[in-house]
């Protein structure tokens, strides 16, 4: 993690900035399924006096898709929150256990959690772009962490919307408002948002479930896109958008994870029982 929030045009790095400045630049290559990205051990949280989450442990593959599913209230986004620290908004709330990317303790008081959250962007359930116009939106975080010429402000906010497969249907309009686009396109504007920034992990949490159907195909075709340069951790009640989108599962339940393993043994052939009846629909 790097020690200044500014980084300068002239040391933009692959490693430091959004990998940007040309949207032919070939994918990261996964290195492995075994390589961690984020660990999680002997996890537990609370708000106030009510246990969320009880003693989880996962690891949370490198440029893989991990999805979260289980019924309402089990504790799927409080998971996802605590992993960029959203839930230090919650007076409430408070964690205890290992929560650690690489070297970085996540729930460390010293941690920088404006750099924190610039490493792991997050997309919520309803798209909520700013009210400003689309460029400005991708452009925020940009101008906020970096010192860039305008040409190249320019060449990341088309990179970022190209990313995020919505470059061909705003570029005639990028000074035009956020809020006059349609809920599919606001929802890919919003991740392009998150990533303008180069996050090494991008979290979303139910990103498609205020979607239409052709709306939520595009956005499962970007993650699987995606996926192939960052690491991505997926909230969703979609069983069938679980097993297209993502590579390994964690099935949570009254706060506990029940299992976790890669998706087609998880739908297939899964260890527990209670995780054979819910992705089978007996309950949920």
């Amino acid at each position: 993690m790097h020690s200044n929030t500014e980084t300068s045009a002239d040391n933009m790095s692959i490693s430091s900035s959004p990998r940007v400045m040309t949207s032919s630049m070939p994918h990261a290559e996964s290195e492995g399924p075994t390589e961690t990205m984020i660990r999680i051990e002997g996890f537990n949280a609370w708000y106030g006096d009510f246990q969320a989450l009880h003693d989880l442990s996962l690891h949370i593959p490198k440029n893989r898709v991990t999805a979260f599913i289980g019924p309402s209230g089990c504790g799927k986004s409080t998971l996802l929150r605590w992993i960029n620290r959203m839930n230090d908004i919650v007076p409430s709330a408070h964690a205890r256990g290992t929560l650690t990317m690489g070297e970085l303790d996540i729930l460390a008081k010293s941690t920088d959690v404006v750099r924190l959250r610039r490493q792991i962007g997050i997309v919520f359930q309803k798209p909520n772009p700013f009210p400003k116009s689309i460029y400005d939106n991708v452009a925020f975080g940009p101008r906020l962490h970096m010192k860039l010429t305008k040409n190249q402000l320019d060449e990341l906010v088309q990179w970022s919307l190209e990313k995020a497969a919505v470059w061909d249907e705003v570029k005639n309009r990028l000074h035009s408002p956020a809020m006059g686009l349609s809920g599919g396109q606001q929802q890919r504007l919003c991740i392009a948002r998150a990533i303008a920034v180069g996050p090494d992990v991008l979290l979303m949490d139910e990103p498609c479930s205020a979607l239409d159907p052709a709306s939520t195909l595009a956005i499962e075709d970007l993650i699987f896109e995606l996926r192939q340069q960052y690491t991505i951790v997926m909230v969703t009640h979609n069983m069938q958008q679980a097993s297209r989108c993502s590579d390994q599962t964690a099935f949570f339940y009254n706060g506990k994870l029940v299992e976790s393993g890669d998706t087609e043994t998880i739908f297939t052939k899964p260890q527990e029982k209670q995780t054979d009846d819910y992705v089978r629909g007996r309950f949920g």
